[in-house]
C-alpha cells in the first residue's frame, strides 16, 4: 500500500441508537472520510455531534447503522487488534503500579508478559519522561502524567492506528500544551495512522495533517481542512498568519457561519 492510499476508510457511515424509551437518535449520518498511513487527523464538531462513536466504530467496538470501515483494506467487523486507544480519561487501574498497568493489553492478551516486553514498556515510560515513576501507584501522579501512561498503555503494542478521543479535556490550559506536544513527539518517532478528536481547534491545528469538521447532530462532514502549516511544529507555529486563517475558517464552520462542503 502506498502512502497516498487509503489506511482507514469510512464508506457512507450512519449510526442510530434507539433509546430506552425507543426514540430513535441519528448520531452520525452518511460519513465518508479517510486516513492514510501515518497521517494525524484531527476531529473537530460541536458536542453531541458523533465524534466519539465514530471513534468507537472505527475501533470495532460498534457497528455501524449502515455502511462500512475497512482497515488496510479488509472490513472491520470486530475490534482490530493493531489500534491503540486514548481516552477522556486515564482509565488507570488503581491496584495495579504503573508500569503494571502500561504492561496490562499485553498481559490480557497474552496472559503474561517477558522481559523483552518489560524492557520495552520501561522504555516508553522513558519516553514519556516516567521512568522513575514506573513503580508508583496511579494515585501518586498528576493528572498530566495519569495520562501519559494512558498513552504509554496504548502504544505498548506498537499499533499502526491511535485512536485519542479528547485526551487532554481534564487537563488545566498549560498540562494541555505539554501533552500536545509530547504527542507530536511521540508520532514523529513512532509514526502512525491517527484520529485525534478535539473539541481544541488550536490543539487540531497545532497536531494535524488534516482536520475534519463536523456538522451538529446528525454529525455530517462538513470540510476536510488541509493544515498546510511546516513541520516540525512547536508552540510558535500559533503565531503564524496562516494558523490564524485556518481558525477562523474552523470556528466559522462549528458556528454555523459558513456553510458545509457539498
Amino acid at each position: 500500500m502506498n502512502d497516498s492510499s487509503p489506511y482507514i476508510a469510512l464508506d457512507r457511515v450512519s449510526q442510530v441508537f434507539t433509546t430506552t424509551d425507543r426514540d430513535r437518535v441519528e448520531a452520525l449520518a452518511d460519513v465518508s472520510v479517510s486516513v492514510r498511513r501515518n497521517e494525524f487527523v484531527a476531529v473537530v464538531g460541536p458536542s453531541g455531534c458523533g465524534k466519539s462513536t465514530l471513534l468507537r466504530i472505527v475501533a470495532g467496538l460498534l457497528q455501524p447503522s449502515a455502511g462500512s470501515v475497512q482497515i488496510a483494506g479488509r472490513e472491520v467487523v470486530e475490534p482490530h487488534d493493531d489500534i491503540g486507544i486514548v481516552f477522556q480519561r486515564p482509565t488507570l487501574l488503581a491496584w495495579l503500579r504503573v508500569i503494571d498497568n502500561v504492561l496490562f493489553p499485553l498481559v490480557h492478551k497474552y496472559g503474561r508478559t517477558d522481559a523483552g516486553q518489560r524492557l520495552h514498556a520501561e522504555a516508553l515510560l522513558a519516553t514519556m519522561g516516567l521512568e522513575a515513576f514506573a513503580n508508583r501507584m496511579p494515585d501518586e501522579l498528576s493528572g498530566g502524567m495519569q495520562q501519559r501512561v494512558a498513552l504509554a498503555r496504548a502504544l505498548v503494542q506498537d499499533p499502526h492506528i491511535l485512536l485519542m478521543d479528547e485526551p487532554f479535556s481534564a487537563l488545566d490550559a498549560l498540562t494541555r500544551d505539554i501533552m500536545a506536544l509530547e504527542v507530536l513527539r511521540v508520532w514523529e518517532e513512532r509514526p502512525k495512522s491517527v484520529i485525534f478528536v478535539t473539541h481544541s481547534i488550536p490543539e487540531a491545528l497545532l497536531l494535524s495533517d488534516r482536520v475534519v469538521v463536523m456538522t451538529a447532530r446528525p454529525g455530517r462532514i462538513a470540510e476536510v481542512v488541509d493544515v498546510n502549516l511546516a513541520r516540525p511544529r512547536g508552540l510558535a507555529t500559533m503565531g503564524d498568519p496562516l494558523f490564524n486563517e485556518l481558525s477562523q475558517r474552523l470556528r466559522a464552520h462549528i458556528l454555523g457561519t459558513i456553510p458545509a462542503v457539498a
